[in-house]
């Protein structure tokens, strides 16, 4: 998609539901071991019922948004403020959902407001990015 075809108002999302596994995954590639997400760990249970899911995974769910859909092409994050309003959980859908606030034509740059939500419909994460789409004059 170039950044002729996109509008202010648009909307894309994508759902997903995060396992252990992901959990696994993603803590091994970034090295984060803490306690709180693992299965067998003690320290969450005492205010979670089940394990946490890294904000990085819900923050992926969000770029795939992009990669994929809005505008799903070639483009870069050049700027990003996210507010984590409640934890994600294992076996929690949640719904990361972009809408184009803004378009700015002499920088390439598309501003989203993002909403991420869980399968209850609570915000889980809230705020706004900016890309830089890529066209043959950048």
């Amino acid at each position: 998609m170039v950044i002729n075809e996109i509008f202010t108002g648009q909307i894309a999302r994508i759902q997903r539901t995060f396992t252990e596994k992901d959990v696994s995954l993603c803590n091994e590639l970034t090295r984060d071991f803490s306690s709180v997400y693992q299965p067998d760990e003690d320290v969450w249970k005492a205010f979670y019922k089940k394990p946490l899911v890294p904000g990085l995974l819900t923050e992926g769910l969000i770029t795939q948004v992009i990669s994929e859909k809005l505008p799903g092409s070639a483009c870069i994050l050049v700027q990003k403020e996210l507010v984590f309003y409640h934890p994600v959980h294992v076996g929690d859908e949640i719904t990361a959902e972009l809408e184009v606030i803004d378009i700015n034509l002499s920088r390439n740059w598309v501003t989203q407001k993002v909403t991420c939500y869980n399968q209850a419909g609570n915000e889980v994460v809230k705020g706004q990015v900016v890309i830089l789409i890529f066209t043959n004059q950048c």
